[in-house]
Order: structure tokens, then sequence, then C-alpha cells
């Protein structure tokens, strides 16, 4: 067995056995033949010369231009311009279960919830601050640096938190993750005694508790926001919560259930404070972060999932004294930290303003497509309760018991709109009202008319209208 490795080709894994009475022109051809039809070597990948070729696997280079040639008379190979022999475009075997047959259905019209406008992403200010963070940062910093995040972006989200959402942000308390998702996910590894979590809340949490040994447990929900009260009278060491745009009803953690919190959150208590998506607002003041009131009492969670883009994998904790070191090292047992070019651009783009101009931009633009959203509601399924509509990039409709969620859901698949229902949210799915949740902030206001339109079509059909 050898391995080609060459600058002028792919590497190559290819078996000769010099024992065997099969002559070593055919292993060759075998060999590849084999790697081209399972997909090793994708099409119109480049070829090693034949020269490279021999001399990496100890053969004649007659040996490798007579394979060559077999292979190019059967049409696994051809030569392009330049005289390079590249693999052709034949039938390959599926790769296993993440390849194309297995991709993620695409929607013509996607109301998902939980992403922005991905148009909209700063590609050219986003380069700009990568080009300009690489050239200041020291070279020290490309090695395994301290997992929980280079000490500039830190200071960076420290500044951002404490102007925009009232946080206390000590750069020496904030561990930089790959998404509130991870942070979740450590949280569970690191805390004792039993978690709590909105009921109904953001179902890729409660998975994500669960999936580190920890069963969530249930606290109601109603237009005050979480039920400190059911809260209290549960054996509970720390909440999961999103006070400032409850997932997914959209409600606002009422004054005095947030000074009841607080109050809850003594020694030996903690609250998870997910801030997903507080930067958008519309018919409502803002509401700032239960962290700043008490930092010794609350893990404050944040993302730029829901400003830039979710690919980004970019997220935050600001984490009480006690958590510290913990957190750390599980974090960096996790990864050993997140990607340092991203931490590099990000902290260039926040510096440099161009996260508030980003904003700023999308501040602009989301208003016209909530209202399109609205509009359209009021129109096709006007027996539709909404929900959440005064902040974020989503909101709620319920719709009356006995309505036809299932059936609507699956006509909206088949004419291509994706929907997400509200059962995942609940503790137990079948205790669920009918209901959706509606993305809007990466549709047009036109899909948002057609698609809202099409529902209305179908819940008429259905006698559900």
């Amino acid at each position: 067995m050898a391995y080609s490795g060459t600058s002028s080709g792919p590497e190559l894994l290819v078996e000769l056995d010099r024992g065997s009475k099969a002559p070593l022109h055919r292993q060759l051809a075998d060999g590849l033949r084999d790697a081209i039809r399972s997909g090793r070597l994708a099409p119109a990948s480049r070829m090693p010369s034949t020269r490279v070729l021999s001399a990496d696997l100890g053969v004649s280079r007659r040996l490798v231009v007579e394979a060559y040639g077999q292979l190019t008379a059967e049409g696994f190979l051809h030569s392009s311009q330049g005289g390079s022999t590249r693999v052709a475009a034949v039938g390959a075997a599926p790769t296993g279960s993440f390849g194309p047959d297995r991709a993620r259905p695409r929607f013509d019209i996607d109301f998902a919830p939980g992403s922005p406008d991905l148009a909209s992403f700063p590609r050219q200010a986003w380069l700009r601050a990568m080009r300009q963070g690489l050239a200041e940062i020291e070279s020290s910093a490309f090695g395994y640096v301290a997992p929980h995040g280079l000490p500039a972006a830190r200071s960076a989200v420290a500044d951002y938190l404490r102007r925009t959402r009232g946080v206390v942000a000590d750069p020496r308390r904030i561990v930089l993750c790959s998404g509130a998702t991870q942070a979740v996910a450590l949280l569970a590894r690191c805390l004792d005694g039993p978690i709590a979590a909105e009921n109904p809340g953001f179902w890729l949490h409660r998975m994500i508790l669960r999936h580190n040994g920890v069963e969530p447990v249930p606290i109601p929900v109603d237009d005050n926001g979480i039920d400190v009260g059911a809260l209290a009278a549960g054996n509970a060491t720390a909440v999961l919560t999103t006070p400032a745009h409850q997932s997914p009803t959209g409600v606002v953690l009422s004054a005095a259930r947030r000074t009841a919190l607080l109050e809850w959150a003594q020694p030996g208590r903690l609250i998870i404070e997910d801030d997903y998506d507080a930067e958008y607002r519309y018919d409502r003041a803002p509401v700032g972060a239960l962290q700043g009131v008490a930092p010794d009492r609350v893990v404050y969670l944040g993302s730029t999932s829901k400003t830039l883009a979710p690919g980004l994998r970019i997220g935050w904790m600001v984490l009480p004294a006690h958590l510290i070191q913990r957190v750390r090292t599980a974090k960096s047992l996790a990864d050993t930290g997140s990607s340092v070019m991203d931490q590099i651009a990000f902290a260039q783009f926040l510096t440099s303003g161009g996260y508030d101009r980003h904003l700023r931009q999308m501040r602009r633009r989301y208003p016209a497509r909530r209202a399109a959203l609205l509009t359209a509601l009021s129109r096709h399924l006007p027996r539709a309760e909404v929900l959440g509509a005064a902040a974020g990039v989503h909101l709620t409709v319920r719709f009356p018991e006995g309505f036809p969620l299932e059936e609507l859901t699956r006509r909206a698949a088949e004419s291509r709109i994706r929907l997400e229902s509200l059962g995942p949210c609940y503790a137990d799915p079948a205790t669920a009202p009918p209901g959706l949740i509606l993305g809007y902030a990466n549709l047009t206001e036109d899909q948002i008319a057609t698609g809202v339109k099409m529902l209305g079509q179908a819940a008429r059909e259905l006698g559900a209208a």
C-alpha cells in the first residue's frame, strides 16, 4: 500500500501487492477505477502526472502511462487542455447518509424561524474586518490560545454588551463559544442539580440538555412570562429562560416576575438568560438584561445567529465568578477553543462600528416584512391569533382547537412551503395547541404575501378558514 503525495494532483491511497500474480499496471488501474466509482476521486479532480505518480509509488513511468491509458479508453479519465489528466464525470456510488440523496429538501418559501436575512450578510465589510484584524494580530494568536477566546474578541464583546444591553460584562468573565447551543451544552455539563426550562420553550435547547444527561423540569409560561411560583415550588437549582422575548410565545417577562425571578435566584440558584434576539424590537421599549441587575446570579447568553448568520457559530457567555474556571475547562475539553479567524474578524467588525451599521440596516428592513406578514395573516387566516409580533424576527400564530394543522403543514410542503409547528416547543408535544412559528426575516414581502395566501387557500379547502 502506498500514498501518492504531490502538489500536481490529489493525494491518492493506492494498494499495490507486489506478491500478487496480477500485473502492477492492472492493480493500479483497478484501484483508481474503484476510487472513481466510489466517489473518493471526484469528477474533474486533477490526477498526479505520470512522472510524479510513478516516483511516489516506486514503479516505472511506463506502468502508470499504461494504467492511465486504459482508464482513459474506458471513460474514467480524460486529458484536458494543457496536458493534465482529470477524472471524468461517471456515476459514483453514494458516499454515505449525508450525501446528496439525503440532502435537506429545498423550499420556495421558507417560514422557518431563527434566521436573519442571509442575503444581507455584510460580506465586503466582513472581509475588510478580517483583513484589518489579520494585519494587526500577533502571530501567537494562531496557536493553541486560551479556549475561552482571544482577549481582543472578549473585550469587543464586553464593550458591545455593556452599551447595548446593560450587561455587567468583564472580559475575564466571558467565554466565547460556538453559538448559544454550545453554551447550553457546556452549562449542562458544569451545573449541579436539576435545570428548569420554559414550557413552551426553544425545542433545540431541550434536546441539548437531554443529550447531555439533563431532563429539564418544565415550567409553564403565561402572558407575563415564566411562572416563577411554579418554579419556586419545584426543586430546580437553575432555570433557562428567555425574558426579553420569550421563545416561542414572544411575551416579555413582566416587571413583577422579573423581581420574583431574581429573588428566587438566591445563593445556590442560577438564572440562564438566553437573550437570543433582543436587538430587534418594533412596538415596545427595549428591555434591559436581567444580568445587569444580578451579575452573580445570572449567566448571560448571546450569539450572532439572529443578527448576522447562524452559520458563523459565534456565541458568548457572561458568567458569575464561581463558574468561570469550570466552564473554561469544559470548553477546552469540548474543542480547545472556537475559530481564531472568526474571532479576529468579529472583534474588528464590532470595534469598527460595522456591526452597529449592519443592525441599523436590518432594523429598517424587517418592519416592512413583519407588516406584510401581519397583513397577510389578517386577510387569509383571520382565525389565527398572533403572538410575539412586537420584537424579534419571527411571530407565533395559534389556531382554534381542532384546526387541521398537520394536514395544512403537509399540503404546504407539497407546495414547497416550509412551516414549523409549535408542537416540538412543548415538553409533551401532545399538549401543544395547534399553531405555527413563522419566521419572516429571510423572506421578501412578495414571498410572505404569496406564502400566506397559499396557506389561506389550503385552509379554506380544509374547511378551516
